[in-house]
Order: C-alpha cells, then sequence, then structure tokens
C-alpha cells in the first residue's frame, strides 16, 4: 500500500490496484488536480473533510470514480445530484478488489452538541482505518491507522489512549 498524504486528512492510497482518495476537504487543493481516482471516500459532511468545490473538481478529473460516504453526506450529494454509494457504521462496499467497511456514528462532539453530525470511518482493504473524527474502534486488527491529532473536538491524550487501544502495527 503506497499512502500519499495532501494536508489535513486529505489521502490518496494506492492498493490492489486501486487509487482512493479520503476527505477532499477545504484545507488543500493538491487533491483537485488528480488524475486516475478510482474511488473518494468521504467520512463526515464538516469543511475541512467534504469540499462541495474540490469534490466537483476531482470528479471532474475522475468522471469514473465512485464515491462512497455515509448517509448524511449523501443527502448533501443528492441535492447536487452527485451519486454516491453508501457505507455507513456496519456497512460495506467493494472498489475492485478493495473491500471498504464503514464504523461508528457520530463526529466526537465538539462542545455540547457543537459540531455532531454523522461520521464514518473507513477500514481499507482490512488493513488500514480512517476513522475521520472519532475515536471509534473497529473492534478487528489494524495494521495502519490514520491517527486523528489535531482539531477542535480531541485532546493529544485522547489520540495518544486511541492509538494505544487500537494497537496498529
Amino acid at each position: 500500500m503506497k499512502i500519499t498524504k495532501f494536508g489535513h486528512c486529505c489521502l490518496l492510497l494506492e492498493v490492489e490496484g486501486m487509487r482512493l482518495l479520503t476527505d477532499p476537504g477545504s484545507f488543500t487543493t493538491a487533491q483537485n488536480v488528480l488524475k486516475d481516482v478510482d474511488a473518494i471516500l468521504i467520512t463526515h459532511e464538516h469543511a475541512d473533510h467534504y469540499h462541495l468545490e474540490s469534490l466537483k473538481q476531482v470528479i471532474e478529473n475522475n468522471p469514473q470514480a465512485a464515491i462512497i460516504t455515509n448517509g448524511s453526506v449523501g443527502k448533501l450529494l443528492e441535492a447536487e445530484e452527485i451519486v454516491y454509494t453508501r457505507v455507513g457504521d456496519g456497512e460495506q462496499a467493494n472498489i475492485g478488489r478493495v473491500k471498504i467497511e464503514g464504523f461508528g456514528r457520530e463526529h466526537a462532539p465538539i462542545y455540547d452538541t457543537m459540531g455532531l453530525v454523522e461520521n464514518a470511518g473507513y477500514m481499507i482493504a482490512d488493513k488500514f482505518y480512517f476513522p475521520g473524527d472519532n475515536f471509534h474502534n473497529p473492534g478487528q486488527p489494524v495494521d495502519i491507522l490514520a491517527l486523528p491529532v489535531a482539531g477542535p473536538w480531541m485532546k493529544m491524550s485522547e489520540a495518544i489512549d486511541f492509538a494505544k487501544e487500537i494497537k496498529a502495527r
């Protein structure tokens, strides 16, 4: 597996001959010029993870790309007439030979109910776990963890505890 980071939470994963892009958010535009992307995974609707203008540019350059997301982001995509495959908590889909499983239902709280939206973390190819903005344990072995380390919803001690709990290789 090859992993390229474009900034914040936007990663390009190359696995099993497939190219998967995670969370094309507003904190970077480097992803907007990518070609040959097979799938785009979106964990939740906050702008740093889902930026409609960036997503549209990625789709324009990759009209064949499947979009994988939860039901909440799916409703936003439907309003834009963008086709997607719903993968939320307990659901899965395949992109070629790559299995994608959804874990977790809620964004970690920022304060009280501020920022609470649906957040689906994704296990990719049974080895790479991308939790979005939560510390949901997928309950299965994780080889590589995309560990959240900064955000208004977390403390560094929580990230360290989550990494220790997951025990990724």
